[in-house]
């Protein structure tokens, strides 16, 4: 069998045949990223519990304590657990995509292969990560039920796997036109990274989306995550604000980014060795 290598003539085109060739080479990636992460760990795979734990017990205190910040009338661990999961499968995504070239400078530069299955692998890695904290909210969710706390789920529950997608769509388009540029401008990795963090604050994972005033929700509709930790809040427990034109609002800015993404990401990937 002949493999034959010759430069993209289009910057739209992706060689999904040629990304399954690789298949190996991309589980093998999703297998290091889930391995390497935690293995000098003395804990090991249990910090994938104990840090949306701790962060819940953290949001609990400063924000539900001292802040009084109501959570739409549910147990505080309940509500921040699910706004959690989503923001952390969703930052750690976009963090580490956006430095693709960066951190595989050398790889890249030694051997061939689709350059788009490393910041693919990541993305699936960390839903790895992603189902294993939703077992937590899953164990928080059936206690609180137990015991008698009131949540209505719904048919909108059915959404939470287009939901993920969303999720995956935004941090793949995000970090790979971060990481494109990044090549040429190092400073962004720094002011990207503290974006990031003021992003966390202008979604609503610490406070629900009611508190703000009718006029002044669409302001935060424009965040793509907004619609998208709301609908899974509302198909889960039945609290928050649903609305399809939001969610599809979200669902038409990840096709655009990510449409732009793959241009720059091809563009870039033609001469990053040049000037990374």
């Amino acid at each position: 069998m002949e493999t034959v290598i010759k430069p993209k003539n289009s910057l739209l085109e992706i060689n999904l045949n040629e990304i399954w060739q690789y298949r190996d080479l991309l589980f093998m990636f999703v297998k290091r990223n889930i391995i390497t992460q935690y293995k000098q760990t003395i804990l090991g795979p249990t910090w994938f519990f104990i840090q949306p734990a701790l962060t819940t017990l953290m949001y609990m205190i400063v924000f539900g304590g001292i802040a009084k910040i109501p959570t739409d009338g549910l147990p505080q661990p309940m509500f921040y657990l699910a706004g959690i999961v989503c923001w952390q499968y969703f930052a750690d995504c976009l963090t580490k995509t956006s430095n693709t070239f960066i951190d595989n400078q050398g790889i890249f530069g030694k051997v061939y292969f689709p350059r788009l299955i490393v910041p693919l692998a990541t993305v699936i890695s960390n839903l790895v990560r992603m189902l294993i904290q939703f077992l937590l909210f899953i164990a928080v969710y059936i206690y609180y039920i137990v015991v008698g706390v009131k949540v209505a789920p719904n048919l909108y529950i059915l959404l939470v796997p287009l939901l993920i997608i969303m999720l995956a769509g935004l941090s793949l388009g995000f970090g790979i036109i971060i990481s494109s540029l990044t090549t040429k401008y190092r400073d962004l990795t720094i002011l990207f990274n503290f974006i990031v963090q003021l992003w966390m604050y202008a979604t609503p994972i610490i406070y629900p989306l009611s508190t703000m005033p009718p006029n002044r929700q669409w302001i935060m509709a424009l965040n793509p995550v907004t619609s998208i930790i709301e609908t899974f809040k509302y198909g889960t427990m039945g609290v928050g604000t649903f609305n399809w034109a939001h969610l599809s609002y979200s669902f038409v800015f990840m096709a655009v980014l990510l449409f732009v993404g793959i241009v720059v990401f091809n563009k870039v990937q033609r001469s990053f060795m040049d000037t990374i």
